[in-house]
């Protein structure tokens, strides 16, 4: 009895482990997303549907790169690619140092393996004739060698990645042709040889506009204004943006946000702040929240866009998750700019001089020191009547009082302070403040009001009183009389001369 109560117990402890062995996550196999990739390319050349290559391809893609190793790459080229074929032999060579360290698995071991599953199961993949196989094993090694930093090697791949991509015009080429534009470009920048593919990529993006290769031509757009920007030709980035060919609706959201940070730097640097503002918020609005990069790279710029209108961010914006660290040179510029002390804005500034350069935001930043003394000019307007130039020189930090004379007489021509400059007298006197109850103000503020309040009455009641196509029935109402007026008139008259006959 005993015996059976344990042999139970033990049973009933069983099921739960077997349970969880069930219910745990198979591994990933690299080799099954391989496969599963090719047969999703052969699907889409023999379907001619482009849309699975944008969304689940990529995404394969993605999972595939994070396990995969030289000896994964090597397996994959030999099997897909014909042996004869120059570019098993060109990709090979470049895998098989680190693929000597990662020996691949026993031929006969995976044929024993998939024979014991039964069937088909053992029947390895043939080679594919296809160039969309072709360029994605050299999209793949591509990306496996800037992976592992190898950019001079990642550099001669990519080269002829685009060489035998201009070889063809296969619109499901479109998707892996944008990724290998996208890693040419980004090998060539790792090398410091970014302005080298400049006329390949106009000329690319040209062909990609001819060809609607509408992924082509958004990933190219924003490929050539990263080049130009990355030499701060500025200028030519806006005359290339504004004559490009764009669709009215963009088909790669990340595209779109690239391009919307990109004209909000633009903006920024030609002055026009109100936009710039717009387009980046808009850039950190629609980026995903694994883009943890490009969310902050949008917010240091729109931190400074703010600042130079006059706004002050609040505290809580750079306390957010994953904020804190990146965005605390900022912090301290905002502090700076707030307080309007120059001496604290130049130490945070040559503080983190380092991290303004490598974000290339030195330029407004040098644009924001008149701001930091406009409101440290304010702040003294607000507390004296009456100081010298000398006094404001030594508040504002500034070398002299003849620089501080001519800061504060442009604060005043802007508006910035409300004072009087005594040139003879070496002092800035505030005017005194009026009565603002005694002037025509209040009542202009009124009229205003009034007058919105009126006039958005006036239209509600206009809404309400005409109903959509209701002059259409009146005229065909009025139309309707007339004619059987008309039909009235002609028998009375008909009556009329029947009686004067009689």
């Amino acid at each position: 009895m005993v015996q059976e109560q344990v042999a139970a117990a033990a049973a009933d402890a069983a099921v739960p482990a077997k349970d969880a062995e069930q219910q745990q996550p198979k591994p990933f196999s690299v080799k099954e997303g391989m496969q599963g990739i090719v047969s999703l390319l052969e699907k889409s050349v023999k379907t001619k549907e482009t849309r699975l290559l944008m969304g689940r391809l990529m995404r394969q893609t993605a999972m595939v790169r994070k396990h995969m190793t030289a000896s994964d790459l090597a397996r994959f080229v030999k099997t897909y690619l014909p042996q004869d074929s120059s570019s098993a032999g060109f990709l090979q060579g470049y895998l098989k140092q680190d693929a000597d360290v990662a020996p691949m698995d026993d031929d006969a071991t995976t044929a024993a393996a998939g024979a014991e599953g039964g069937g088909d199961a053992g029947a390895a993949p043939g080679p594919s004739q296809l160039p969309e196989v072709e360029l994605y094993s050299y999209l793949l090694v591509l990306v496996y060698l800037l992976d592992r930093k190898h950019f001079t090697q990642a550099r001669e791949v990519a080269d002829a990645a685009v060489g035998l991509l201009q070889q063809h015009n296969r619109r499901t080429l479109d998707a892996i042709g944008a990724r290998i534009y996208f890693y040419y470009s980004w090998a060539y920048e790792c090398t410091g040889a970014l302005a080298d593919v400049r006329s390949t990529l106009m000329a690319a993006h040209c062909t990609a506009g001819l060809r609607h290769d509408a992924v082509g031509a958004e990933t190219l757009l924003n490929l050539l204004l990263r080049n130009y920007l990355a030499y701060n030709l500025y200028d030519q980035a806006e005359k290339f943006r504004s004559k490009a060919q764009k669709a009215d609706s963009w088909r790669v959201p990340g595209q779109y946000c690239r391009y919307l940070f990109y004209l909000g730097t633009i903006r920024a640097i030609q002055l026009e702040y109100s936009e710039a503002k717009e387009v980046l918020q808009q850039a950190s609005r629609k980026a995903p929240t694994c883009a943890h990069g490009f969310r902050v790279a949008c917010n240091k710029w729109l931190i400074l866009v703010r600042l130079l209108l006059g706004e002050v961010p609040e505290r809580e914006e750079f306390s957010a998750p994953g904020m804190r660290g990146p965005l605390a040179p900022y912090f301290e510029l905002t502090c700076a700019v707030r307080s309007g002390d120059l001496a604290q804005f130049r130490a945070a500034s040559d503080k983190f001089a380092g991290a303004f350069r490598a974000d290339r935001t030195t330029n407004l930043i040098t644009r924001l020191q008149y701001n930091v003394i406009r409101t440290g000019l304010r702040r003294i307007n607000l507390a004296y009547s009456r100081i010298s130039l000398k006094d404001v020189a030594e508040k504002l930090a500034l070398p002299s009082a003849v620089d501080a004379e001519y800061i504060c007489a442009k604060a005043i021509r802007d508006g910035g302070i409300d004072a009087v400059l005594d040139h003879a007298g070496g002092f800035l006197a505030t005017r005194e403040l009026t009565d603002l109850y005694s002037t025509n103000e209040p009542q202009a503020a009124f009229h205003e009001r009034i007058a919105f309040c009126l006039n958005l009455h006036n239209e509600a009641v206009k809404a309400m009183r005409f109903e959509p196509d209701a002059h259409k029935r009146a005229l065909a109402a009025a139309n309707g009389g007339k004619e059987s007026m008309s039909v009235e008139e002609i028998a009375r008259a008909i009556e009329e001369e029947e009686d004067d006959e009689l």
